[in-house]
């Protein structure tokens, strides 16, 4: 069983719900909100050890909420986040975390940012085969002995 599916149906829509909240769609910048399917399941897939701080953000954003979080109107939906936030420690930081994370490594966010869609090195430069002249400056570095910890 994967992190996401540890989560509840009600929990996963809270999610979506907040994530939107926190990253809303712009069609100015041509990028999708944080709710987009494909970063949702990224959240979902990558959730792992976060996965116990997340769902504890998402249960007290129930409690806040008193029900679905979708279901209040927006000025409620403000209040219940505002309040999760100023009150909800560690996993109301983790669940921000999380989101933050899986968005920010969206290929459309990425080139909205102007940022490439790879390493930035070695920018196209080929090395080739058996070239291990980058090394010489480690190398004549010597050796560093530290103690094991």
């Amino acid at each position: 069983m994967t992190a996401g599916n540890q989560l509840t149906r009600t929990q996963r829509d809270d999610l979506r719900t907040i994530a939107a909240m926190i990253i809303p769609a712009s069609d100015e910048y041509k990028v999708p909100g944080a709710d987009d399917p494909a970063i949702q399941a990224d959240i979902l897939a990558t959730l792992g050890r976060d996965t116990r701080l997340v769902a504890a953000a998402l249960d007290h954003l129930a409690r806040l909420a008193g029900g679905p979080l979708s279901e209040l109107d927006a000025t409620k939906r403000d209040a219940v986040a505002q309040e999760l936030r100023k009150n909800g420690g560690a996993a109301a930081a983790t669940l921000v975390r999380v989101v933050l994370q899986c968005y920010y490594r969206d290929d459309r966010v990425l080139r909205s940012l102007g940022l490439e869609l790879r390493a930035p090195f070695p920018k196209g430069h080929v090395l080739p085969d058996g070239d291990w002249s980058l090394l010489d400056p480690v190398k004549a570095r010597g050796g560093t002995l530290r103690r094991a910890p």
